[in-house]
C-alpha cells in the first residue's frame, strides 16, 4: 500500500514510521526545509508541497490512500479554514482528478467538534455542537472529508482524535505545578493516534465513517494531576474551578474552549473494530516520562 501523508507532523511522522515498518510505502508532505528534514530523519520519503496549492500537490506521487493531517499552527479560524476546509478540498480535487486516484482519504479531526456535554459520554453518534469559530471549521472539514471525497470516487474516513500526548508533549511540569482547572481529559498517545489510522488503512475499515480515537480512560484533570504528583513523588498541585480560571482573564480562544468543553469520549467503536492499544490509558503512556522525572 502506498500512503501520502499531507501535513506530516507529530502524528504523521509516527504514522510514516509505522507504515514503513509494516512494509508499505509512505510519502510525507511538508512545506518547510525543517519539515522535509524531519521526514527524512524518520526514514521515509519526503516531498515539499502546500495543501492549499494544487500545483505543488501535483508533485506528490499517486497513492492508494491519502491521510490529511495538516495543521493550521494554532492560528485563528480564518487560518484554520484555509488549511482544514480549503486545503482539504484542494487535496481531494487534485488527487481525485488523477488518472489513478486514491481509493481512500483519512482526515484527522478533533474531539473539539463535540462542544460541551457537561462531563457526559460522547461517541460517533453524538450530535456535534462546536462552540467556537475554529471548531465550526473542523466540523465543516469533516463534512468535506466524507461528502466531497465521495463525489470524486474516494472513500473518506474521519479519525476524530482526542488530546494527543507523547514524547516531548506531556505537559508534565504544568500539571505538577498547577493550578489545575476542573474538567475531563480525553487523551490518546501519539503512537496510538498514528496506530489507529494505520490500522484502519491496513484492515480496510471504516470507509465513509467516523471513528473516535481516544484511549480507554477519560480522567478528571484533578485526579490525573494528583496521580502524576504521587507517581513523581511531588506534592499534589493546587486546584481551581472553571469559574476561577475564567476569572483570570486573558485566555486564548483555544484555552477557553478547552476549559468550557467537558465530555468523556467512548472508544467502543475503535475497540470493536479490533484495534489493540499500545497505551490503553495515561498510566501506561506516562510511565517513561515519570521514570525519567524521578531519575
Amino acid at each position: 500500500m502506498h500512503v501520502a501523508i499531507l501535513g506530516c507532523g507529530y502524528v504523521g511522522l509516527e504514522l510514516g514510521r509505522q507504515l514503513t515498518e509494516a512494509g508499505h510505502r509512505a510519502v510525507g508532505v511538508r512545506r518547510s526545509d525543517d519539515g522535509i528534514a524531519e521526514i527524512e530523519d524518520a526514514g521515509f520519503e519526503a516531498v515539499r508541497a502546500d495543501v492549499t496549492d494544487a500545483d505543488s500537490l501535483a508533485g506528490v506521487p499517486d497513492a492508494d490512500a491519502v491521510v490529511f493531517a495538516a495543521s493550521s499552527g494554532g492560528r485563528d479560524a480564518a487560518a484554520a479554514r484555509e488549511v482544514y476546509v480549503e486545503g482539504l478540498r484542494t487535496a481531494i480535487e487534485e488527487f481525485g482528478g488523477r488518472d489513478d486516484p486514491p481509493e481512500r482519504l483519512v482526515y484527522t479531526s478533533s474531539t473539539g467538534v463535540y462542544g460541551d456535554h457537561g462531563g457526559d459520554w460522547v461517541d460517533e453518534e453524538t450530535p456535534l455542537d462546536p462552540r467556537t469559530d475554529k471548531t465550526e471549521v473542523l466540523a465543516e472539514a469533516e463534512r468535506v472529508a466524507l461528502e466531497e471525497s465521495r463525489n470524486h470516487g474516494i472513500d473518506g474516513t474521519v479519525a476524530r482524535l482526542a488530546g494527543i500526548y507523547g514524547p516531548g508533549r506531556t505537559r508534565l511540569q504544568r500539571y505538577l505545578e498547577g493550578p489545575v482547572t476542573e474538567g475531563y481529559l480525553n487523551m490518546i498517545h501519539r503512537d496510538d493516534a498514528a496506530g489507529a489510522v494505520r490500522f484502519l488503512l491496513d484492515e480496510d475499515l471504516a470507509r465513509g465513517e467516523v471513528v473516535l480515537v481516544a484511549d480507554d480512560d477519560p480522567v478528571s484533570k484533578w485526579d490525573f494531576a494528583d496521580w502524576l504528583a504521587d507517581e513523581c513523588g511531588e506534592p499534589r498541585p493546587p486546584k481551581q474551578t472553571t469559574e476561577e480560571r475564567l476569572a483570570d482573564g486573558d485566555l486564548s480562544e483555544r484555552t477557553e474552549r478547552r476549559i468550557l468543553t467537558s465530555k468523556r469520549c467512548d472508544n467502543a467503536k475503535l475497540r470493536d473494530l479490533g484495534y489493540e492499544f499500545s497505551y490503553p490509558t495515561y498510566r501506561e503512556g506516562y510511565r517513561r516520562e515519570i521514570a525519567s522525572y524521578r531519575n
